[in-house]
């Protein structure tokens, strides 16, 4: 079993997974702050002023040392649209990434030289058997 971790550690896979997630993580980032400090601010001065942070559903409201209980939903429309927004930047790139893939194989190999002279020698056998 250590064998087989070390061959799966060790090729590259491991690596590989490795800078998937960190670019992952700060592509995160990156959407959670094109959401929250360009769109949202964007859309709620086109629909009059509205902060999609701070709307919320009060269910209790705050007394003396009681904090408020309340259903923040403004917080959840911009997790939505973060989502949103990833999920559709992963489609792309895995359908331009199985374009890409589809044309590499989609290239013929071209024979290899043992093949070719495999090939001529058949050729021959047949011709001197006919």
């Amino acid at each position: 079993m250590l064998k087989e971790f070390k061959e799966f550690a060790f090729k590259g896979n491991v690596i590989d997974l490795a800078v998937g997630v960190i670019i992952g993580g700060a592509f995160g980032k990156i959407v959670t702050s094109l959401v929250g400090d360009l769109l949202m601010p964007a859309i709620g001065l086109l629909l009059g002023r509205v902060s999609f942070t701070d709307l919320k559903y009060v269910i209790t409201p705050a007394s003396g040392d009681i904090a408020e209980v309340a259903i923040r939903y403004g917080a959840f429309l911009q997790s939505i649209v973060d989502f949103l927004i990833i999920a559709v930047s992963v489609f792309i790139f895995v359908k331009l990434f199985t374009i890409k893939k589809k044309k590499v194989e989609a290239v013929p190999a071209a024979p290899s030289d043992e093949a070719v002279l495999l090939e001529e020698i058949r050729d021959l056998l047949k011709s001197k058997q006919s």
